[in-house]
């Protein structure tokens, strides 16, 4: 639902019982003036019915629709989802406030598109312009479903009608300055070339969480640029070796998230991330100057320690009837486990002196693995257990050093 003038403007949306569901493409209207519902019947092919798309009013009064979700039965106790990348146009035609005309178009933007994904959150910025932030792409394999989460912005031109994705121009500092004018007297005048290039390469981002059992998630996410990786590389190394700057700081991927936009800054609250069978709720809150598009500002770090997991009602029902005086002897056995983690804590393998962390972590890593999979679980898949591991391994040796 979005404000547009004095009308509030409802579109689509789902209802699932026991039995069934259904999913809508209608249109309503909220009068704000005399606080009335009514229903809308647009001329034009309109959008399938969805859930899970996102509006936004533009200048003129006109509906951006984007994207959604909707699945449909096929036989008996077999669904098949789709995810919807269109875009969609509800303009309002002719000027009679009693009988307003409205009117679907669809719309087919140039640019580079936001890949498909749902869970993604939308704001109007500014320069007239609308923008999509993070969401989730879902790859179900057998019985389980794998969540592939982003954090990446894309922008949709409504004046030109195209997508093209947000990239990071990075704090300005002197470092910077010289290590681009070092480059501009190398290669001549190809030199401003290869600087645009280095700020478009592949930035991967690392984010980690501790859980309050000490387990580490983490969730890597690789933002592509057009640039090779052989720029982004020498640019870490440069910076790591002056140690002039620091990591950027972006949002962890996520969907669900909320946003708003006010003066030119896009702030980001929460949402939620998942890894393996455990699903985590985000109280973070960042911010971006959407005009220089420089850095993310953390106004509100998460406090893993809030974290709290809150377990399936239907095993905490068995568990009560069928625990009894057993229950008290498995929390005592899980404290002591518990404490025997904390005191675990300080025997993980020691950074020796002057270690750099390839040389920790090639020579720890199968300590790390081993302990990453203990916390996983057994079906946790391997690639996801060696990023924990890396990640517990990167945190250890950061707390070391």
């Amino acid at each position: 639902m979005v404000a547009c003038k004095r009308q509030l403007i409802l579109f689509g949306g789902f209802h699932e019982s026991a039995r069934d569901y259904i999913y809508y493409n209608d249109v309503y209207a909220f009068n704000l003036d005399s606080f009335t519902w009514s229903k809308l019947s647009p001329s034009g092919i309109g959008p399938a019915p969805r859930s899970g798309c996102q509006m936004a009013t533009t200048p003129e009064g006109s509906i951006l629709i984007y994207g959604g979700y909707s699945k449909q039965r096929i036989k008996k106790d077999v669904d098949k989802g789709t995810l919807h990348t269109d875009m969609f146009l509800l303009k309002a035609e002719g000027s009679g406030k009693e009988e307003e005309k409205w009117a679907w178009s669809r719309l087919n933007p140039s640019g580079v598109k936001p890949t498909p994904r749902s869970g993604f959150s939308v704001a109007v910025g500014p320069n007239n312009r609308s923008l999509l932030f993070g969401g989730v792409h879902d790859e179900e394999e057998e019985e389980s479903i794998e969540g592939d989460f982003f954090n990446d912005i894309y922008f949709y031109d409504i004046g030109k009608n195209r997508w093209f994705p947000g990239q990071l121009k990075g704090p300005k500092s002197e470092k910077r300055k010289r290590r681009r004018g070092r480059q501009a007297e190398a290669e001549g005048a190809g030199g401003e070339e290869v600087e645009k290039q280095a700020l478009q390469g592949p930035v991967e981002v690392v984010k980690e969480v501790v859980a309050e059992d000490g387990t580490v998630m983490t969730i890597k996410q690789v933002i592509s640029g057009p640039a090779g990786d052989k720029e982004r590389s020498e640019s870490e190394e440069e910076e790591e070796e002056d140690g002039a700057l620091s990591p950027q700081v972006e949002p962890c991927p996520r969907s669900n998230a909320m946003l708003a936009v006010k003066h030119g800054l896009l702030y980001v609250y929460g949402g939620m991330f998942e890894v393996g069978d455990r699903q985590f709720t985000l109280s973070d809150l960042y911010s971006i100057d959407l005009h220089k598009m420089e850095e993310w500002k953390v106004l509100v770090e998460m406090d893993p320690k809030a974290q709290e997991w809150l377990e399936e009602s239907e095993s905490d029902e068995e568990e009560d009837d069928t625990e009894g005086a057993e229950g008290g002897e498995e929390e005592e056995e899980s404290s002591e486990e518990e404490s025997e983690d904390e005191e675990g804590e300080e025997q993980h393998p020691s950074v020796q002196p002057d270690e750099k962390h390839a040389d920790y972590l090639s020579r720890t890593e199968q300590y790390w693995i081993k302990l990453a999979r203990s916390n996983m679980g057994p079906d946790a898949k391997e690639k996801k257990v060696v990023k924990v591991a890396h990640a517990m391994a990167k945190t250890f040796y950061e707390d070391s050093v």
